[in-house]
């Protein structure tokens, strides 16, 4: 079993077909362990070029035919991607071991001619690997760090050339692993000093007591603590969001768009089992993996619905708490899940539609003095500040809490949750938490 040949073959699943590598990831990183091989390079080759191939396709063109190989097959474009990514960004792979297991791979999978098409480009490369990016500065950000045009215009929109390059940049690093504490299953001393006879240190996060960091990652993920439920993987903006919404023992919380369950999962943790959930996902496989996740960390206070949001009821007034993590453009998590800036742009004024919905039909849920929790992943203004404030506008009996009277200040903005990418080293992320008045006004 190849490492490369593996990558190579999710890079074409994912380029080709608009696959989400996670999944395929997990196969391959399984098959590869049972073969006793590592799967660390296999995650950092196929995320890398995932990430990066709009910069790898541009300096490749310069070292062929591109009027040719503006047309040559994407299985064959993914293993010069491969190669060149190895060669650009991996200084501890040789450049001969490099290019020799890309045109093996080329010779096994194709012929002698592709080939040696594979070769003679990589050489063209090594004997002058010099290359100009374009001036225009959009469109060199776009090609030097990866990502569409049409997204960095649309980030230009919004912050300066320096903001949106800075912002680029930490999209395309590799993703710090966070690892929540399951209290219902364990502590945050008793699982330090459980990796610490490991060998593994786990650093305390300035931005939850509940959260750890690692760079220790394939170790800590194929611990047996994460199946027994001591821990789980979520970034700090989802735990911030939760902990915003401040969950209380013997809370009634409506969950209307629970996804796969992360951050209902917290809520249950924090309610240590008590009161209620209920979770609303109208995709039946999210469920699914929802209540596998509950069962993992020892959650026993969540009732699971198979519904669309905007059809469940009785719609009536009846929740302490009610929170909607809004479906959104994204913009947030372009680290974590790289194929999300290659995917057919989504149509954001039908997002911000979709999102208005969603407020409105969770309001109507919310009892007098309770509270509404809008969350999204998206650095977007339109769909996260500007979407609150018409919403405030339009429904006096809601007032915003200050989200910096509940979590720490440096990750608020103008009184909502607002996470910085870049600043934080986090995803970016957005909460507004509003208080349904019990004082009768209208």
């Amino acid at each position: 079993m190849n490492v490369r040949q593996e990558a190579w073959s999710i890079i074409v699943k994912v380029l080709k077909n608009n696959m989400f590598s996670d999944k395929l990831l997990t196969q391959s990183a399984k098959k590869l362990k049972e073969n006793d091989l590592n799967s660390e390079l296999l995650y950092f080759l196929v995320r890398g070029v995932i990430k990066k191939h709009l910069q790898l396709d541009y300096i490749i063109s310069q070292y062929t035919d591109k009027e040719k190989y503006k047309n040559t097959d994407i299985k064959i474009k993914s293993l010069l991607y491969l190669a060149f990514y190895q060669l650009l960004y991996c200084k501890s792979i040789p450049e001969h071991a490099a290019v020799n297991e890309t045109v093996e791979i080329a010779r096994k999978n194709f012929n002698e001619q592709i080939a040696g098409f594979v070769n003679a480009v990589l050489r063209e490369y090594l004997r002058n690997p010099e290359y100009k990016y374009p001036e225009e500065e959009a469109e060199r950000i776009s090609i030097e760090h990866s990502f569409p045009l049409e997204i960095v215009q649309k980030l230009l929109l919004y912050w300066d050339i320096e903001y949106v390059e800075y912002l680029c940049m930490y999209f395309n690093e590799p993703p710090k692993l966070y690892m929540r504490v399951n209290s219902l299953a364990t502590s945050k001393d008793k699982l330090i000093n459980y990796f610490q006879k490991k060998g593994v240190k786990l650093m305390e996060s300035n931005a939850s007591k509940n959260v750890m960091i690692s760079e220790d990652a394939n170790i800590v993920l194929n611990d047996v603590a994460f199946d027994e439920g001591y821990f789980t993987i979520q970034d700090i903006s989802a735990v911030l969001t939760i902990e915003l919404l401040d969950p209380q023992e013997d809370d009634s919380i409506l969950d209307l768009f629970a996804g796969r369950g992360g951050k209902t999962s917290y809520i249950a943790e924090l309610m240590q089992n008590t009161g209620e959930i209920i979770a609303v996902d109208k995709i039946p496989h999210k469920i699914k993996e929802m209540k596998q996740t509950l069962a993992r960390v020892l959650a026993t206070n969540v009732l699971l619905e198979v519904n669309d949001a905007f059809k469940f009821g009785p719609v009536a007034p009846i929740y302490d708490k009610v929170i909607i993590d809004v479906p959104c453009s994204g913009w947030g998590v372009f680290q974590k899940k790289p194929e999300l800036r290659w995917q057919e742009r989504q149509d954001i004024p039908e997002l911000i539609k979709l999102q208005e919905k969603a407020l409105y039909t969770a309001s109507s849920f919310v009892k007098p003095g309770g509270i509404l929790l809008y969350s999204t992943c998206t650095i977007n203004p339109e769909e996260n500040e500007v979407q609150i404030n018409k919403f405030l506008r339009e429904n006096p009996e809601y007032e915003l809490i200050p989200a910096e009277t509940v979590i720490p200040k440096e990750y608020t903005e103008n009184g909502f949750l607002k996470t910085v990418p870049h600043k934080h080293n986090m995803d970016g992320a957005f909460a507004a938490k509003m208080r349904k008045r019990d004082d009768g006004r209208n």
